[in-house]
Order: structure tokens, then C-alpha cells, then sequence
């Protein structure tokens, strides 16, 4: 079994080949036009000890399972060049990223986000193939009931007692950052003690909230110095750079009846957002999904949702007594909250105890999944090839839900293709009769090289060579002669019968622009008389 080490244990994962080449010109390919299939990623079977390789402590079995499957569907954890699967130039998590790690610990017991879970993520941000050199900070408002230190007491009866969801209890999220990792490049921030406080656009010191429209966001300054300003990005004294990702992680348990029922994805949004900011009546419950919609499409988007389904809470939100709770030993995750709500509902949270108020379909629920899928969709959608984020619509039909699942372990060492980049983008004149080219590098990893062919679906795309075996680079030709102005969108198809992950899918986008028209002849002036 392998698992991803960064620095010099990294070339494990796969031969070296040609560094991936990164995406570039000022064009932005849209989604490709037409039915909706939102990917999810879910592993099952994940060991009660996921800490299983005494060379690697922190390295979390169910964790590196999802990283891995995830990589092999064409969502890459590690935006790098670097020729390892987990890598691409479209990938998540760059090595000078501010990354956020939005837990739940407004409560404590099985009703927090599992910290051993986030142990896992923390290391694999850590251990970037490029060398890790931005931070990670965990974040939790809790509206004055919140803990860091999985200490609070209310709702327990005046247990004060640090209860982490975790394997050894005391592992809370502060003990992850002040002993497990003591590393400068890990924090914590819990935003209760400012959650009353509101501050301007212009202010960049203070710490606290700003509004936008009728929802609000966090900015603060972390312990490593970094200015982060949730919707606008990292502040670096004259604007706002782009290196700022945050990574969701609910954990999935009931809520309050006749409320929101459940909480997963979209209702831990409510640890982001202020309730002081004078709008918490409309949001408990009627405007829930707008609420989650609107901070997702237009406030942060998560470049990945995580849904902890290892202990499920579906009888008490506060995840305690342990009669209550229910070891599932899923995690389930993707880039559509919508549908990874709909789906954790249905098919992890529901069987677990028959509760039809849990059930994507009960009306109470469908309404805020309804409420949130129409205010994304409405305001443009989720798609960003700057982040990483390769979901447009969102959707709470199964039909438009691609699941992709495996058990725990099972993915990390087998034959895959990888390719070096999930989106090809052109722009070409309708005029122009060239052809034009750019290369995709297609990785093997496994025991001896596989064969592979290629297939496309556009007769403006042409592919050469079609196939081969091993590691290879095809070019990637397109031909605008003919086309009307316009976005044409194509897929090339690579299939490697031997590799789990095949098939392997890789869009080319290609924008017809009109001719230059040449004007008339400037008049020549006639000589004025000497």
C-alpha cells in the first residue's frame, strides 16, 4: 500500500514523465453545455483505527482513499506540475494557499466534526509535492457557544470536560494545531468573540464581520500574519491576491425538528456567516437555502465539501448520549452541496434509523435543497477554473449525480491513467484555416505499461496519435475554418481497459471569434498652397 509523502518520498506515487503543463492565455472555459453530472466521491469501510502506518502517524486511511479516488475522476487534490497522481495544473490546493478548514465545534461528543478526519486533511495540505509554504487554519463560529477545545458545556448538562470526536477524546481541534502538528504554517481561529463586531471595506486590521447584501463573512488576521477576508481573498496591503481555498467539513447528524431537520453541506454555512448581523429570525428556517445558496455562490465557494459521516448523530444534534449516534465509517464528498446533501440524506443519514424528517424528499427538507439549488444556479453557478471548482448547475437529483465510491484502501496502489489537464482551450477566427495544436500528456501508473486509445466527440477536433501504451503526449488539434462565431465545447475520451479510474475525460473548449475587418483607406489631405 502506498500513501503520498511530500518531499523526497513523493516519486513513489508514479514514473516520472513530462511535467503537466500549466493552463494559460486570458480564456476561461465554460462547462460543457447540456445535462448536469455533478461528481461525488464516497468512501466506505474506513477502519475504527484509520491510523494505520506507524511511518506516517497522521496519514488518515478514509482520507488518503477520498484524495485518491478523487484523482482518479479528474478532480486533483494538488494544483502542481509535478508528475504524481495526485497532481495537476488545475488541482485544488496551491503551495502558497491560505487554506480554511470550516469544522463544526459549536458543539462537542459526536455532534463536532471528527478531528481525527481533519488530522488526515491537515497532513496531506502539509505534505504538497511543491513544498508547502502557505497555511492552514481551522475555523468555527459558534455563535457563543462555540469551542476550539471541545470543551463546551452547554447542552451537556455542566460537562466541561474536553469530549473530541475523535478516537482519544482529548485530540480536540487546538490539540491538533499546539501538539500533534506545532507547526507555524497550522492555526486556528474561533470567530464567537466577534461575531457582534462589523467592519468596513476598507477596514483590513480589525477583526470581524462585513455584510454583503443580507448575509455576512469573516475577516481576520491569522496567527501567521495573513490578512484573510473571506469573499474578497488574502489582503496583501494594496488588493486582494486569489491563494484562498476553504475545504467544508460537516459533520452529517440531525438537527432540529421542524427546522432544518439535518445538517450537512449547506446548514454549516451557519458557522460562517454572523447571526448578529440582524437577519437570524428569517434564517431559522425560512430562508435556509438562500441563505447557504447565496454564501456559496457569491460570498465562498468550498473548493471541496468533506461530509464526516464516521459517527452519524441521527437522533441528537448534539452528538450526545452515545445512544444517539451510529458508526457509519463513511466519508462522503464533492464540489455540489446540493447534491451531497440531497444524497447523505438519503443514502447514509435516512436508513440509519427510518426517520422520514430525513429524507431528502420530506417537505421541509426539499424546500431549503430547492431554495439553495435556484439561488446558485441563479446566480451563475459554482464553475471556477481559478480555484478549481469544476461544478456549474447544482443539483438535487440523483439522476445528475455521478458517484463515484470505493472502500477504504483499496484505490491507493492499483494501475490508473491520468491526464495532464482537464480542460484545453483555444481561440481561433472563423477566418483563420490553420490548424491549431496543443499537447495533453497521458500518465500510466501500475506493475507494466497499459495501453490506451482516444476518442472524440466534435468534428472541429481531431486527436493524433489515437492511441498507445505507457506514458505518452497526444496533440490536440482544432480547426475554426467554417465554424460560426460562438463557444464550441468538445471531449476527448482516454480509455485504458487495465487502470481503475478509466475512463479518463478531458474537455476542449474552443471560441470562434469573428474576422478582423479591415476599414476603408484613410483619405490622403490635399498639399495646402505654400
Amino acid at each position: 500500500m502506498r500513501f503520498l509523502a511530500g518531499g523526497a518520498a513523493a516519486p513513489v506515487l508514479a514514473p516520472l514523465i513530462a511535467p503537466a503543463r500549466l493552463l494559460g492565455g486570458p480564456q476561461q472555459a465554460l462547462p460543457a453545455a447540456g445535462a448536469t453530472l455533478n461528481d461525488l466521491f464516497l468512501v466506505r469501510g474506513i477502519p475504527d483505527l484509520p491510523f494505520s502506518d506507524p511511518g506516517h502517524p497522521n496519514n488518515h486511511l478514509g482520507l488518503d482513499s477520498l484524495l485518491y479516488l478523487m484523482a482518479d475522476n479528474g478532480l486533483k487534490p494538488y494544483r502542481s506540475s509535478l508528475p504524481y497522481q495526485l497532481c495537476g495544473p488545475s488541482g485544488l490546493i496551491a503551495p502558497d494557499d491560505v487554506v480554511i478548514i470550516k469544522v463544526n465545534a459549536q458543539w462537542k461528543y459526536r455532534g463536532a466534526t471528527n478531528s481525527d478526519l481533519v488530522r488526515g486533511l491537515i497532513q496531506r495540505l502539509l505534505d504538497h509535492p511543491d513544498g508547502f509554504r502557505g497555511e492552514v487554519v481551522i475555523m468555527e463560529n459558534g455563535q457563543g457557544r462555540g469551542s476550539l477545545a471541545c470543551d463546551t458545556s452547554s447542552s451537556y448538562g455542566g460537562d466541561t470536560g474536553v469530549r473530541a470526536n475523535a478516537n482519544d477524546e482529548s485530540h480536540s481541534f487546538l490539540h491538533l494545531v499546539n501538539t500533534v502538528f506545532r507547526d507555524p504554517r497550522v492555526s486556528a481561529i474561533l470567530l464567537d468573540p466577534v461575531r457582534a463586531t462589523f467592519i468596513g471595506a476598507d477596514d483590513h486590521v480589525k477583526n470581524g464581520f462585513r455584510k454583503y447584501e443580507n448575509v455576512s463573512y469573516p475577516c481576520f488576521t491569522t496567527a501567521g500574519g495573513r490578512r484573510v477576508e473571506l469573499r474578497e481573498g488574502v489582503w496583501n496591503g494594496t488588493s486582494h491576491g486569489p491563494g484562498l481555498k476553504l475545504i467544508n467539513v460537516p459533520v452529517l447528524k440531525h438537527h432540529d425538528t421542524g427546522g432544518s431537520e439535518f445538517t450537512a453541506s449547506l446548514k454549516h454555512f451557519y458557522g460562517v456567516v454572523s447571526m448578529d448581523d440582524g437577519q437570524s429570525g428569517p434564517r431559522h428556517y425560512g430562508s435556509l437555502g438562500e441563505t447557504a445558496g447565496k454564501m456559496a455562490a457569491s460570498v465562498v465557494t468550498p473548493v471541496l465539501n468533506i461530509i464526516d459521516a464516521i459517527w452519524v448523530s441521527h437522533a441528537s444534534l448534539t452528538g450526545w448520549p452515545a445512544s444517539t449516534t451510529f458508526r457509519a465509517n463513511q466519508i462522503l464528498a464533492g464540489q455540489d452541496p446540493v447534491a451531497l446533501d440531497a444524497w447523505a440524506a438519503r443514502n447514509i443519514l435516512y436508513p440509519i434509523d427510518g426517520n422520514v424528517r430525513h429524507h431528502p424528499d420530506f417537505p421541509g427538507v426539499n424546500q431549503w435543497l430547492v431554495q439553495a439549488r435556484d439561488t446558485i444556479n441563479a446566480r451563475g453557478g459554482l464553475f471556477s477554473q481559478e480555484k478549481g471548482i469544476l461544478v456549474d448547475r447544482v443539483t438535487r437529483d440523483e439522476s445528475e449525480m455521478n458517484v463515484h465510491a470505493c472502500q477504504a484502501g483499496q484505490n491507493i496502489d492499483a494501475a490508473r491513467v491520468s491526464l495532464s489537464d482537464a480542460i484545453v482551450s483555444f481561440l481561433a477566427s472563423s477566418a483563420d484555416s490553420r490548424e491549431f495544436e496543443k499537447p495533453l500528456s497521458i500518465t500510466t501508473i501500475g506493475l507494466r505499461p497499459c495501453a490506451w486509445r482516444v476518442e472524440k466527440d466534435a468534428g472541429w477536433l481531431s486527436v493524433t496519435p489515437a492511441s498507445g501504451s505507457g506514458n505518452g503526449v497526444v496533440s490536440v488539434r482544432v480547426r475554426a475554418a467554417g465554424l460560426d462565431p460562438g463557444r464550441y465545447t468538445g471531449n476527448l475520451t482516454v480509455y485504458c481497459p487495465e487502470a481503475v479510474n478509466s475512463p479518463q475525460r478531458a474537455r476542449v473548449s474552443l471560441t470562434v471569434i469573428e474576422p478582423r475587418r479591415e476599414g476603408p483607406p484613410a483619405r490622403s489631405r490635399p498639399k495646402s498652397a505654400s
